[in-house]
């Protein structure tokens, strides 16, 4: 299937066109131009998070940190005891 569809195109299949965005993101054009991106609620949610820790100044310093290999793990189960 193609990545792009007219409106029109767009409007006709609608169904078929969502079912299409869990495995890409769907461009719809207008005139030859892309005017709107169809996508899943999953890649949706996951664009949300990851504005979030770009957002968040401790976050982007942790993964700064892990970058340049001074990063500590610990084993999830610390989480625990908070």
């Amino acid at each position: 299937m193609p990545d792009s569809y007219t409106i029109k195109t767009a409007q006709q299949r609608l169904s078929a066109l969502v079912r299409e965005t869990a495995d890409h993101p769907v461009t719809i054009t207008k005139q030859g131009r892309a005017v709107a991106v169809l996508i899943s609620i999953e890649r949706m949610e996951a664009i949300g998070e990851t504005m979030e820790l770009l957002a968040d100044a401790k976050a982007m310093a942790a993964i700064r940190k892990h970058r340049k290999g001074r990063a500590a793990y610990h084993n999830v189960s610390v989480l625990d005891a908070l």
